[in-house]
């Protein structure tokens, strides 16, 4: 066991939760264990493919007072438990899948346990006994016939019949973990006995039990067989009551086949209405991605309009002569030009006097030459700053 569980912790390494979902697989295997675990890729609708914990075989499912191996399949996501698990039916090839309101036509599962996942308090344990218990209502699949020649189902078969075929269902009592072979294996644990199995078939140990003695009706030579109350069984008796239990039969067939059809349609109903909702999610974003691309011609048009502006300017530039920087700009007045003169001027002082500070910084200068030059530079400073203010006031501009 420890082994496996080695083993299966290999298995979980990509998982989020790996020792809860690891406790969950071993506790689960060792109640049902027919069921195995294995690594295998599963693919999403979208097309993503993952590697995940497969957990395969087959649970017991009491079904009108016998037991039968329904084969499944159940795939731990990589977030379990925060994330519900997918369930499937998964048929052998002389079984068919039978729609209902827990399976579809895919073999997918559907279950209020698995819509109502809760991370905090649902297990694996849980789910199967709720897929057990849906399973004795409904049964997921049934056996295919062979032939109209043979018995419609074998003797050793494992799988409910489907409604309709005039047989009893044939089937051997076994054990609450049975194996996926046709024959059920003995096993301990606390499944009841449901009597002897029906005549002609064989038990585990591969014995024989005798057909019956007795014969069900009365031969043809007018022999009466005398009922529990001392009177007889006469012809009209045994007519009234095969009529009687084919009208029985032809009901119950006919509402297992309105169940079905209901089914199927209830089905097909929601995936015409996820369908739907896949339309208008897809018409939506055909639509912005309509407008989004109005816009962007939109953008590109304006682009292409700046840039022939750009090119038209950067050529007229180029048939241009060069200018003189000094004749760049011109004044419309004599205080204008005084005004300009000056700020240049006082811009000019500004940056001698960082660069004398960045000079006796490094000690390229001493520190009397330093303050000499600066006290001349900074008086010439303030008298230009001292004509500056004057010539706006005497232009009227702000100061």
């Amino acid at each position: 066991m420890a082994h496996d569980e080695n083993l299966l912790k290999s298995h979980l390494s990509n998982y989020k939760y790996r020792d809860i979902t690891s406790r969950e697989v071993v506790g689960l295997i060792q109640v049902y264990r027919s069921l195995t675990y294995r690594l295998e890729a599963f693919v999403f609708n979208n097309g993503v493919r993952k590697d995940l914990l497969n957990l395969e075989g087959t649970i017991p499912v009491n079904y009108k007072g016998s037991f039968y191996n329904i084969p499944v399949c159940i795939w731990l996501m990589d977030t379990h438990p925060k994330n519900a698990p997918l369930c499937f039916v998964k048929p052998t090839p002389d079984m068919s899948i039978k729609v209902s309101k827990y399976v579809d036509s895919n073999g997918k599962v559907y279950l209020p346990y698995l819509h109502e996942w809760n991370p905090n308090g649902s297990t694996l344990l849980t789910l199967v006994q709720c897929m057990i218990t849906a399973f004795g209502e409904i049964p997921p699949v049934f056996s295919k016939p062979r032939n109209e020649t043979q018995a419609p189902f074998p003797i050793t078969s494992f799988m409910p019949q489907p409604s309709g075929y005039p047989y009893p269902p044939v089937s051997i009592p076994g054990p609450p973990y049975p194996s996926v072979t046709p024959y059920p294996t003995t096993s301990n644990l606390p499944y009841p006995n449901y009597g002897t199995p029906y005549p002609g078939s064989v038990n585990s140990n591969g014995t024989s039990f005798p057909q019956p003695k007795t014969t069900p009706y009365p031969p043809s030579s007018g022999y009466t067989a005398p009922d529990v109350a001392g009177g007889t069984i006469t012809e009209e008796h045994i007519k009234a009551s095969l009529l009687s239990a084919v009208e029985d039969k032809l009901k119950r067939r006919l509402k297992e086949q309105s169940q079905q059809s209901q089914a199927e349609l209830e089905t097909l109903r929601r995936t015409q209405q996820e369908l739907r909702e896949g339309k208008s999610r897809l018409e939506d974003i055909l639509t912005r991605l309509q407008r989004e691309r109005a816009e962007l011609d939109k953008n590109v048009a304006i682009l292409q309009e700046k840039e022939k502006e750009l090119q038209s300017a950067v050529e007229h530039l180029d048939e241009q002569e060069s200018v003189d920087v000094d004749e760049a700009v011109v004044t419309t007045a004599p205080l204008y030009s005084q005004l300009l003169n000056a700020f240049a001027e006082e811009a000019t002082l500004e940056d001698a006097i960082y660069y004398m500070g960045e000079a006796l910084r490094k000690e390229v200068i001493d520190l009397d030459t330093f303050l000499k030059q600066v006290r001349t530079l900074a008086r010439r400073q303030f008298t230009l700053r001292a004509l500056m203010h004057k010539c706006r006031q005497k232009a009227q501009l702000a100061c």
